[in-house]
């Protein structure tokens, strides 16, 4: 009786995340599509972006339950491969601009550390284990050989996140964690594009940024301000903005994630797309996967977070699948049948 009950409470639990899910993201749609009402703008981008996250969560649901540790380990292959061709596989503007393939490649990257590390914790064998815990080193090792640095950097941090996480006995304080570190860098990016820190600290920031980087977070912010409930209407910031507008190949972005919800969606927009990365969080949180494996996820999904904060990652929709994907392994239940051969 008592193990059914704890099955019973379980399932509740797994209801309650998918219910947030389905909640956040047709919300996310919906309201696309009424800034794009309101003020003629092309919501395509979000929608495709929602649906590739949706489609990436379910494919990960389904494969992580069939295939716990084969399945992350096949998308962390891809992600490699994706990440080394991708400037082959889809060449355009987006790419002559300073942002748009480092936090592609950055966030692929990252997604299949984060991937590598989950199989390595989702296999009870020894060699299998470190054999995947390489992988996911090799992968941080050839993010520098690509010359991305943020990947390099933010692949070993989630490496390093994963084999703290075995000490952890709780990853409700980690998860937390987790939120306060998206929060920071959001707010370190908001302070930048209103010129709020003290002038050292931002000419430092702003040399490492770029300076256009800046101005078009600036614009971003500006844009926002004028239009805070509806913002300008989704795919219109590249109508709307000087600096856009002065780029040799411009690709209509602020290459801000937070910014270009909050300039084109309004502040409802940002609020949105915050709640998408809790519900990530709070289905991690709950899900019936060891610790060691949700907090791995979690500090991947952080990481993309943060690039997504100071690049342009999710206009990749191969991003936006990533990190749908990688979700859907870490919550994944398996297979009581597969649970019993392991």
């Amino acid at each position: 009786m008592a193990s059914a009950s704890g099955a019973d409470a379980e399932t509740d639990r797994r209801n309650v995340s998918d219910a947030a899910g389905v909640v956040v993201l047709g919300a996310c749609a919906v309201w696309s599509l009424i800034t794009a009402a309101a003020h003629g703008g092309r919501p395509e981008g979000v929608l495709l972006a929602v649906l590739a996250v949706a489609a990436g969560y379910a494919s990960g649901r389904i494969c992580g339950a069939l295939l716990p540790v084969a399945a992350p380990c096949a998308g962390a292959l891809a992600g490699l491969g994706l990440a080394v061709a991708m400037p082959h596989l889809a060449p355009g503007p987006q790419f002559a601009t300073p942002l748009g393939p480092a936090g592609a490649t950055a966030a692929l990257l990252t997604l299949a550390t984060g991937a590598a590390c989950c199989a390595a914790w989702a296999t009870p064998v020894p060699a299998l284990r470190l054999a995947l815990r390489l992988l996911a080193l090799g992968i941080t090792v050839t993010a520098a050989v690509v010359g991305s640095a943020v990947g390099s950097a933010l692949g070993a941090a989630v490496l390093l996140c994963s084999l703290a996480a075995a000490r952890l006995r709780h990853r409700g304080p980690g998860i937390a964690g987790l939120a306060l570190a998206a929060a920071l860098v959001t707010g370190m990016t908001w302070a930048i594009a209103d010129n709020v820190l003290p002038y050292g600290l931002m000419a430092s920031l702003e040399g490492r940024l770029t300076p256009r980087r800046v101005q078009l977070w600036q614009d971003a912010l500006h844009l926002a301000r004028r239009n805070s409930a509806l913002g300008v209407g989704p795919g219109r910031f590249g109508e709307l903005s000087a600096t856009a507008r002065q780029a040799l190949l411009p690709d209509g972005k602020p290459h801000s994630a937070p910014l270009q919800q909050a300039a084109e969606q309004g502040l409802a927009g940002v609020l949105l797309l915050a709640a998408a990365f809790c519900w990530m969080l709070y289905a991690l949180w709950r899900s019936s996967r060891t610790t060691p494996v949700a907090l791995t996820a979690g500090a991947a999904l952080t990481a993309l977070a943060a690039i997504a904060t100071v690049g342009n990652a999710l206009s990749f929709t191969t991003v936006s699948v990533g990190a749908g994907l990688l979700a859907g392994l870490a919550t994944a239940r398996p297979l009581p049948d597969e649970a019993a051969a392991r």
